[in-house]
């Protein structure tokens, strides 16, 4: 039976309803969350908001079947000049302090991003030292405001420190653009993915049509950005997996990118997920050296076998070892590989073995990342089938890879969060200094445009002056891609017209 929690006491709940239940699910798998006055509740929530220019919120809750009580205060000052909208955020946020302290209280458990359930708490941090707070402030209001922990507002200013290192110009970025290319095509499609990818094996018609259609997308935008005198920062070929695909058009496609996009020569950095060892081959890895290509990704996600054939990754362990091999010595010296915490059937040993065989290779860089249950996964529609670790476990797991990477000389220097992630945790990036994705830094911090090119690819633009950020997406499937993508290619043009003309 769900935990039926009744809120009271909030006036136009219904724009509180949607960031309680995010905060009530990062404590509660199974919940109701029952807005209006009635009976049967399991706890009582009440709040009382009072003040003007300084706003006090306070919250009991109230537990039926134990008469136990909990209390939590928190203060706004609300004083200075805010829209009507900046000051509901404010009031928002004081709700969601006390109602995050009280569930702390009740369950027992501590939330250490406190209030934060959005992906980008870096930017957050990058925002309020840019404002002219000064670091003590900022970490101030982080830990009283947000009630984040000491030991994630560390992780957030080691990581804007070492952005800032790799990337000093980082807020003065906003007149380049980064290039997203998106390839849909996998071998096969694991369990946990919600990327658009699309098994590859007797779909060559549709891998020809798509590859024409990004060829296309490419010269365009590559056409507009000559004209405009607007250099590229970074180049990232994702999906899917971008080595799915042929050598033959591997190199095609990438002699269209130094014919189509302007100074190619200047771009910081060009990386291509490899991140299924069983499409690498010495011919691709030849393709990738012609054009000058040093930064890959090589992603074992487990060392473990069985966990590999449970998440639907047809690559064997010595495959990825075989592959990296392979790779370092026709000169790949920048090789980056992803591993999973939390994914079914492991728990601490296991991921220890996975560590343990990283240190036997040691890439470049180590992205981290905590298993989420993404909505449309094959995953989360079958949670009976995929049995996961515990939160004290995640928890662990997530400490030994903090202390594996620190002793072997990595600092983390990007992080992002998703929602339903195990643990209420994060997935951060580490890397060998000078060894840092620049593209993972400017996709997560938001101070450049980065215009999404190819199949389910996502543009954001910047907006220089305003910092605003809209969104435009291309199709996920192939056919919607193939059948439209010159129509999609000029209204990427028309927005970025606007920004740039």
């Amino acid at each position: 039976m769900p935990l039926r929690i009744h809120i009271e006491g909030l006036h136009d709940t219904g724009r509180f309803q949607r960031p309680l239940e995010v905060i009530t699910g990062l404590f509660f798998e199974k919940y109701e969350l029952v807005l209006e006055p009635g009976d049967g509740a399991d706890i009582t929530v009440a709040f009382s908001i009072s003040g003007d220019k300084r706003v006090h919120v306070r919250g009991i809750l109230s537990e039926k079947s134990t008469e136990n009580k909990y209390e939590a205060n928190h203060e706004k000052d609300v004083s200075g000049s805010f829209t009507e909208k900046e000051r509901f955020k404010q009031v928002k946020y004081a709700v969601l302090s006390v109602y995050v302290t009280l569930l702390q209280q009740y369950t027992g458990l501590i939330q250490q991003w406190g209030v934060l359930t959005g992906i980008r708490p870096v930017k957050l941090l990058h925002k309020m030292l840019r404002s002219g707070l000064s670091q003590e402030e900022a970490h101030r209001q982080l830990r009283e405001e947000y009630l984040v922990t000491d030991e994630k507002i560390e992780l957030m200013q080691e990581i804007v420190d070492r952005q800032l290192a790799v990337v000093p110009d980082l807020y003065d970025l906003a007149h380049e653009v980064s290039i997203y290319i998106g390839i849909p095509f996998c071998p096969t499609k694991c369990a946990y993915c919600t990327f658009p990818a699309y098994a590859i094996n007797g779909r060559q018609g549709s891998v020809d049509a798509f590859l024409a259609g990004l060829h296309y997308e490419m010269r365009e935008i590559g056409r507009f950005l000559k004209e405009r005198g607007i250099n590229i920062t970074t180049i990232y070929y994702g999906g899917g997996t971008p080595t799915s695909i042929s050598a033959e058009e591997m190199d095609q496609l990438y002699a269209v990118m130094y014919e189509a996009f302007p100074n190619i020569e200047r771009v910081r950095e060009i990386t291509v997920e490899a991140g299924r060892p069983d499409t690498i081959t010495p011919e691709k890895l030849n393709v990738l050296k012609k054009w000058n290509i040093g930064r890959i990704s090589i992603n074992p996600q487990s060392y473990i076998q069985e966990t590999l054939k449970a998440i639907g990754r047809h690559h064997t362990v010595d495959e990825t070892i075989e592959k990296f091999h392979l790779a370092r010595e026709m000169g790949m010296n920048n090789i980056n590989m992803d591993v999973i915490i939390g994914l079914p059937g492991e728990g601490i040993k296991e991921f220890s073995h996975t560590l343990a065989q990283t240190e036997k290779l040691m890439p470049e860089s180590l992205t981290v990342h905590t298993l989420s249950f993404k909505r449309a996964s094959e995953m989360t529609k079958n949670k009976a089938k995929y049995k996961v670790a515990g939160r004290g476990e995640i928890s662990e797991m997530m400490k030994a890879a903090q202390d594996w990477t620190k002793r072997h000389g990595y600092v983390p220097y990007y992080l992002y969060r998703q929602k339903n992630i195990l643990g209420n945790l994060e997935n951060v990036g580490y890397a060998l200094p000078g060894k840092e994705s620049i593209y993972n830094i400017m996709i997560m911090e938001e101070q450049q445009s980065i215009i999404g090119l190819g199949c389910g690819a996502s543009s954001k633009f910047v907006d220089p002056k305003t910092r605003t950020i809209t969104r435009f997406a291309n199709p996920k499937e192939p056919k919607a891609y193939n059948e439209n993508f010159a129509r999609y290619t000029e209204e990427k043009l028309k927005m970025m017209e606007a920004l740039f003309g």
